[in-house]
């Protein structure tokens, strides 16, 4: 078996725990494994004044050790496998390095010209050209709901104002709103049905049904107070979900397919670009 020699005795290193890098081009070892080397620098970002002298020797311990093993493991595999095998291990290395190093540069290429605004006609259009993909796999609700104690101050004038809900309504619920247990009076957005439930506890299997009937009121107790509720609206199951909705969806949709094409384009473009400038060409 080969041996690893620790070439700093690991004591000073508990003692003193400096591992201050030398000057560029004198770096000082710590560890060898046959012809590598591990360097003080390499350990440097173990040690910091937050850990004491002790967790840090036992934290370079650990590296050194490790780093050692695989090392160990890495020189057996290079005598031990065939070159037939290295060369096939070598050409996936390569290749994972050109792609790595490719998708970075062309990442940041389309971060630079990618445009990512999709406007409000563009949603429009595309949600209208492809209705029929938009199809909900779960009931919708425009809703309001507010919990409150049974015994708060004015009950009934609360129930009265949520129900009428005028614009002077909307406002003096706002503005009471520190009242209320928890509460929701935007009722002009999509949510989930299975939000709403996981929401409001007093919502049962029994009951629920109640939150799918359109312009319903529902009033349901527990034991931590009374939850009002108003359905404006509800969307079913393979009904068409609403542009609202689904247009976070489509804004992606839409800068994914711009990014496509501009990755193509960016392609062609330094193929091109390479041929002109005589840095690119293919021997016939």
């Amino acid at each position: 078996m080969q041996k690893i020699i620790i070439l700093v005795l690991l004591s000073s290193i508990m003692v003193s725990c400096d591992f201050s890098l030398k000057e560029e081009g004198n770096l000082e070892p710590i560890a060898r494994v046959n012809n590598s080397y591990l360097y003080k620098e390499d350990v440097s970002e173990l040690v910091s004044e937050a850990v004491t002298k002790e967790d840090s020797a036992v934290l370079v311990q650990n590296y050194i050790n490790n780093w050692a093993s695989k090392q160990l493991f890495l020189d057996g595999a290079l005598l031990n496998l065939s070159e037939e095998k290295q060369a096939g291990f070598d050409k996936l290395v390569a290749q994972y390095k050109t792609d790595l190093y490719t998708k970075a540069y062309i990442e940041a290429l389309v971060s630079r010209n990618l445009d990512t605004v999709v406007n409000r006609s563009m949603a429009e259009a595309y949600y209208d050209k492809n209705k029929d993909v938009f199809k909900l796999n779960e009931e919708l609700l425009q809703f309001r709901y507010i919990h409150v104690d049974e015994n708060i101050i004015d009950y009934s004038g609360i129930e009265k104002k949520f129900k009428r809900f005028n614009e002077k309504d909307k406002r003096e619920l706002d503005s009471m709103s520190i009242q209320f247990k928890s509460y929701s009076l935007n009722d002009s957005i999509w949510i989930k049905a299975s939000q709403v439930i996981s929401k409001i506890p007093a919502i049962t299997p029994e009951n629920k049904n109640q939150l799918l009937k359109k312009s319903n009121f529902v009033q349901l107790k527990d034991s931590l107070g009374v939850y009002l509720m108003q359905i404006n609206d509800v969307l079913l199951r393979n009904d068409t979900a609403p542009l609202e909705f689904v247009t976070p969806t489509i804004n992606q949709i839409v800068r994914n397919k711009r990014k496509l094409e501009l990755i193509k384009k960016l392609e062609k473009d330094i193929t091109k670009d390479a041929i002109k400038n005589k840095e690119f060409e293919i021997y016939k």
